[in-house]
């Protein structure tokens, strides 16, 4: 039987080149996005890999959109394997110049999408007991930056209702896994097309990845499952400089707030909050010459948890040589 994947914005940036990967794997591919130009393009692109492809316009922030989606996909490509919520908007700008309606929509799109598209996945997953559903989110999502309150509070909280999700999940019985992606900055299409309100463009700030490094952990984190994986070397540090010192994190990501803005003043954008921006874009960005081109610099929460366990062991086994040292008596010490 077919595997099927289905990966929400998955016409441009890590949601195109997860696509590609899973189609060039043998994987049957859904791609559920707003732009029908973009999606013919990628239905097109994806069918060169000799595997069904469907693409559905769909606007991921309307649970009956997704829901129909979902029973569309099982219908013509079979029973889905593998669900990853990817679709994400953000707006740029000083968190009190941010309006209502724009806190709303990137609540909705950023993480809404990801509720409705796991609650999707999951009505089809649990009476087979068996999928793997991956949440994209960001180091943002560990440590807040300014500029981005929106995003990165919707972030915050797909790790908190995939966290309950998944004890639910074990509560249950239900063999079905849950994995979140943390992602650095990666060179997408998505920094031209951000709704900005600083008077300057939106940068990626180093280190930048590739958008097929995020597609590979992807991958791997469903074929592998895994409760977390951080992509790159500074998702990596975000979350081990929050979990150990979160006032210096604070100030280091206070200074990030001019490294996410270009230095040459330029007209606000409307960006794609609302309304998809229309043409051709790819997965690439323009941030070519900066971007780092691994494949394979991600880790997983298992690895993680190996290094935990064995500095507990180092340090149990420290503990245990300071106290038998402790228990000899002074005169046999003392006689060596």
């Amino acid at each position: 039987m077919a595997r099927v994947a289905v990966v929400t914005g998955g016409t441009a940036g890590i949601g195109l080149a997860t696509a590609h990967l899973m189609a060039s794997r043998g994987w049957s591919v859904a791609v559920i996005a707003r732009d029908q130009g973009r999606l013919d393009a990628a239905a097109e692109a994806l069918s060169a890999y000799g595997r069904p492809v469907l693409a559905i316009s769909a606007d991921v922030s309307d649970a009956g959109a997704v829901d129909a989606a979902a029973e569309r996909i099982e219908r013509e490509l079979g029973p889905i394997r593998a669900w990853i919520n990817n679709a994400m908007s953000t707006v740029v700008s000083p968190a009190d110049r941010i309006t209502p309606e724009e806190y709303r929509r990137v609540t909705e799109t950023t993480y809404l999408s990801h509720v409705f598209g796991t609650l999707a996945a999951l009505r089809h997953m649990r009476t087979r007991n068996r999928g793997a559903i991956v949440q994209v989110s960001s180091g943002l999502g560990i440590r807040a930056a300014p500029l981005q309150a929106p995003y990165c509070a919707a972030k915050f909280a797909v790790s908190g209702f995939t966290d309950s999700l998944r004890a639910e999940l074990i509560h249950d019985g239900v063999d079905v896994t849950l994995s979140v992606v943390y992602l650095p900055a990666v060179n997408t299409p998505q920094f031209n097309w951000a709704r900005t309100r600083t008077g300057h463009g939106q940068n990626a700030p180093d280190p930048v990845f590739d958008p097929r490094l995020c597609a590979e952990a992807i991958h791997h984190a469903i074929e592998h499952p895994r409760r977390e994986v951080w992509v790159g070397r500074s998702s990596l540090l975000m979350a081990a400089a929050q979990a150990v010192a979160p006032g210096f994190a604070d100030r280091k990501a206070a200074e990030a707030w001019e490294s996410q803005l270009e230095d040459e003043p330029a007209p606000d954008r409307a960006g794609n909050l609302f309304e998809p921006v229309p043409g051709a874009v790819g997965i690439d960005g323009r941030f070519g010459e900066r971007t780092k081109h691994t494949r394979s610099e991600f880790w997983t929460s298992r690895e993680r948890d190996l290094l935990v366990l064995g500095l507990t062991g180092a340090a149990i086994l420290g503990l245990s040589g300071l106290a038998a040292i402790a228990r000899v008596p002074r005169r046999l010490i003392a006689r060596r």
